[in-house]
């Protein structure tokens, strides 16, 4: 017996809560099946909960709490699985430094709490709430869809997909993992073998943070379990694999990009989350200023020609290319599309996969479609000389073509289509508009704050200190999860190609000269947008800095 159960005994019977008797019975009983005294007190019926509960907080010094009033951080929630949770009548509500903050009907129960320990890694704080109520919030906190599952599995064997389904509290863990990713607004989950344990990252506005870690000795389960998820090969764990899976999610569909990565520590696991909501968008959803979308949509309505999107990945340069077929996406119009890959499916849009094992790139799939007559041709990258070359052919054969390259600014797409040996004078001929873009993380408009920036800042950003524009900066918010930001904004460059950038192509002219050519013209540069926007209150000086600068 541990001196908390004599402790809290004696102060029951001393409260006449319970009798000597009824002391001596629940002991036995704590002793022989390893029940919490203050459990096995409620199982023999000789006090309830409410009656104990408050006497239990007085004795071992733990707060009681309503869960239906408690803020819970949903990274504490996937620290403990569901199963384990019901096992114990446990539910995990916060972090507080590196504690976990657990609600018990038994903070008296060492052993559990022991238990949590070894699994999470943290120590635990306890604090006291009722069975129903833990209960309660265990199902709603931790609902998933079971059969989501269920048209994942076509491609892998029988017998292995069973073996692992039947590991229920895996298939749960798994679930969290990704459901929490998607209600936490994450654009990509990271799954991470480290040497001791196993990481769990959100990219969440672009922007990586650490949402839980596991135990080593769950890690080959998980990374099985999202393979058979996205149909690969789980016993290949030396080759990098590709695959797509599916889930619905409170309700919505959800679609998943999932790419495996040996690495030393075992294969790491990326899902990118492709919610089909957020690409069914038209061009004045993104945050262009007046002037640049004017200048984008005269561009792309050109019934011939070239327009690419530029800029590193991540940049949202596929979501500007499906908001643009959003928008030409008419019943006149034959539309193609050759990807890799297709990350979404766009109703009235002919969608080519390349597979490059069987002999269908980006150049071949190209070829093909030009046969078909279409309107428009959306290209999902160029990334070699003979994808570049077939582009801007079509481009000057009577089709309007749409494409992506990575480059820093928009007049550096030039540059970079010569140096893959595309002629000047065909580039000049062929690209009708060049676009440049950012995203940049969103002030919280809940918590934002209005301050005055150190004239050396304002100075570095162009930013005149007597203007009356407010300057805002991140605060933090329960909205935010006091990150200061929600959310992301789009900040963009368009080049439009004059006669007189056309000249300075074919002379083959530096990137700075284009440039300059290019501001002299109108072109609004991708810090001078940002500018823009951290007046108009949607985003941050340092902000811009982070992306831009």
């Amino acid at each position: 017996m541990n001196n908390i159960t004599e402790d809290f005994g004696a102060f029951l019977v001393e409260a006449k809560i319970i009798s000597k008797p009824q002391y001596a019975d629940a002991l036995e009983v704590h002793r022989i099946l390893g029940l919490a005294f203050s459990k096995s007190l409620i199982e023999l019926g000789y006090a309830s909960s409410d009656a104990l509960l408050p006497k239990l907080a007085e004795q071992v010094g733990v707060p009681i709490i309503d869960l239906a009033e408690v803020s819970v951080n949903n990274n504490a929630i996937t620290a403990i699985p569901e199963e384990i949770c019901r096992k114990y009548t446990v539910l995990p509500i916060d972090f507080e430094d590196d504690r976990l903050i657990v609600a018990m009907t038994s903070p008296d129960n060492i052993m559990v709490i022991d238990d949590l320990q070894l699994f999470t890694g943290h120590e635990i704080n306890p604090v006291i709430a009722t069975k129903e109520d833990i209960e309660n919030a265990i199902g709603q906190y931790h609902q998933m869809t079971d059969s989501v599952v269920e048209d994942m599995f076509s491609n892998e064997d029988v017998d292995v997909i069973a073996d692992v389904v039947e590991e229920a509290p895996i298939v749960k863990l798994v679930n969290v993992i990704i459901s929490q990713g998607v209600e936490d607004r994450a654009s990509d989950i990271h799954i991470e073998p480290q040497e001791h344990d196993m990481r769990v990252r959100y990219r969440v506005d672009g922007v990586l943070h650490e949402a839980m870690r596991s135990p080593k000795k769950v890690q080959s389960s998980i990374i099985s379990r999202l393979k058979i998820m996205a149909g690969m090969d789980i016993a290949e764990v030396r080759k990098p694999q590709d695959g797509r899976a599916a889930m619905n999610i409170k309700g919505r569909g959800v679609d998943f990009r999932v790419s495996t990565l040996p690495t030393v520590y075992g294969e790491r696991v990326v899902l990118r989350v492709l919610e089909k909501e957020k690409i069914m968008l038209d061009l004045d959803d993104l945050g262009f200023l007046p002037g640049p979308l004017e200048r984008f949509k005269k561009a792309i309505m050109n019934p011939y020609g070239s327009t690419l999107v530029t800029g590193p990945t991540g940049s949202g340069k596929s979501t500007t290319l499906y908001a643009t077929l959003n928008v030409l996406n008419t019943e006149d119009k034959h539309i193609i599309t050759v990807e890799d890959p297709v990350e979404y499916r766009l109703p009235g849009i002919n969608q080519v996969q390349i597979n490059p094992r069987a002999g269908l790139t980006f150049a071949t799939g190209l070829r093909a479609m030009l046969r078909s007559a279409p309107d428009v041709i959306m290209v999902g990258e160029i990334r070699d000389r003979e994808t570049a070359q077939i582009s801007i052919e079509a481009a000057l054969t009577g089709h309007l073509v749409l494409s992506t390259l990575h480059t820093n600014d928009a007049p550096g797409a030039i540059s970079r289509l010569t140096e893959m040996g595309v002629p000047p004078f065909l580039i000049s001929s062929a690209i009708v508009c060049v676009q440049a873009q950012r995203l940049a993380r969103r002030l919280c408009p809940d918590c934002k704050e209005e301050y005055k920036a150190e004239p050396e800042l304002l100075k570095r950003f162009n930013i005149d200190p007597d203007e009356s524009n407010k300057i805002y900066r991140q605060k933090g918010c329960p909205k935010c999860n006091d990150t200061g930001y929600r959310g992301r904004v789009g900040l963009y460059e368009i080049m439009v190609i004059s006669e007189a950038i056309e000249k300075l192509i074919i002379d083959r002219a530096t990137t700075e000269e284009i440039k300059e050519v290019a501001i002299d013209e109108g072109m609004t540069t991708l810090k001078e947008d940002g500018i823009e926007k951290v007046k108009m209150g949607l985003t941050s000086i340092e902000e811009i800095g982070r992306v831009v600068v």
